[in-house]
């Protein structure tokens, strides 16, 4: 039986951390084993905020070397714009989607305003969720895991999809679906009321590849009573510590032993904060030492993920030709 297909991507943003990893990275190294997955490093979409175009490069390579390291297979990993059909397909989709639908979305509004500060806010941020959609179709893709804040952005998609179909007069694209996984939210222990961001500053996240003392600093510092809280409800930021421990696999088997401490009344937040420390310096260490041993071969690393691009390029390479076909456009011949 054929295996359905998964598409999903991350922008070459910085470090990974630990909201990345557990809310979507160690996903993607699961559904390998039950799907046909590509992933793509989207770089091109990372364009569409302000940038510096040789740290663009750098972080490019930087999550690549990370995904690899925490699990994602080479074969199933591509970089963007070393498949320029995404670029293509994403004009040909402009031709399919309103104005008015991208001015909607909820993801634009909130970026360009932070663009609005440096007075420059560019077209390919109006046209991300179009860029987006080409990623997906490109790939014929069944499913799309993604949290609530792209939920918007694949009901677009489905919408693209649909009006390709009926212009052309043919069921080509089958319409995408949200893949619903185990995706915990984790927040800043820094501020519980936040989700856990590069954007908001060091203290707001915990590198997916840090060293020990930056992790138990961190945890120790965590933030957990938040002011009073309603009778009988945990505090966001203790339950962002249990979220944690239960997400790094509880390696000592302490999830249920303190959330009965803390339902009886007993719990130190120091015993929790010590679990959760233990947790993730054990997780880290073995990314750690994955990553330095992926680094020492960086070349052959590098060669491996420009082919495995060159072998995904082949699939949206079909689609574009096929696309352009049922568009009334012309095909270059080989």
């Amino acid at each position: 039986m054929e295996k359905k297909r998964v598409l999903s991507a991350i922008q070459p943003t910085g470090d990974l951390h630990y909201g990345n990893y557990f809310g979507a990275i160690s996903n993607w190294v699961k559904l390998q084993e039950k799907y046909e997955c590509t992933y793509g490093v989207v770089d091109y979409h990372a364009m569409t905020m302000p940038y510096v175009p040789k740290k663009l490069r750098e972080n490019t390579w930087d999550i690549v070397f990370s995904l690899l390291a925490v699990g994602v297979k080479a074969e199933n990993l591509f970089i963007q714009s070393l498949v320029p059909e995404h670029a293509e397909l994403s004009w040909i989709f402009n031709c399919f989607c309103s104005y008015g639908q991208l001015l909607r979305m909820t993801q634009f509004k909130d970026k360009s305003a932070k663009a609005a500060e440096t007075d420059f806010i560019s077209a390919g941020l109006l046209d991300y969720p179009v860029l987006q959609a080409a990623d997906i179709l490109i790939y014929r893709a069944d499913y799309v895991p993604v949290g609530q804040d792209q939920k918007q952005h694949l009901e677009l998609t489905r919408d693209i999809a649909q009006r390709f179909n009926k212009v052309v007069g043919k069921e080509y694209f089958v319409l995408p679906e949200i893949l619903y996984t185990e995706t915990p939210k984790i927040l800043s222990t820094a501020d519980p009321s936040r989700k856990m961001s590069k954007s908001a500053g060091e203290k707001h996240y915990i590198s997916v590849f840090a060293e020990e003392a930056r992790i138990r600093k961190q945890i120790r510092s965590a933030v957990t009573d938040m002011g009073e809280q309603p009778s009988g409800k945990m505090s966001p930021g203790v339950r962002n510590l249990f979220e944690l421990l239960r997400a790094a696999g509880d390696p000592q088997g302490l999830y249920e032993e303190l959330k009965s401490e803390y339902e009886s009344g007993a719990l130190r937040y120091v015993q929790l904060k010590d679990a959760v420390a233990d947790a993730l310096v054990a997780l880290s260490k073995v990314f750690r030492e994955c990553k330095a041993e992926l680094l020492e071969n960086k070349k052959e690393v590098k060669g491996a993920i420009k082919a495995s691009s060159a072998e995904i390029r082949k699939r949206a390479q079909q689609t574009v030709r096929e696309v352009k076909e049922l568009a009334g456009l012309l095909n270059v011949k080989c």
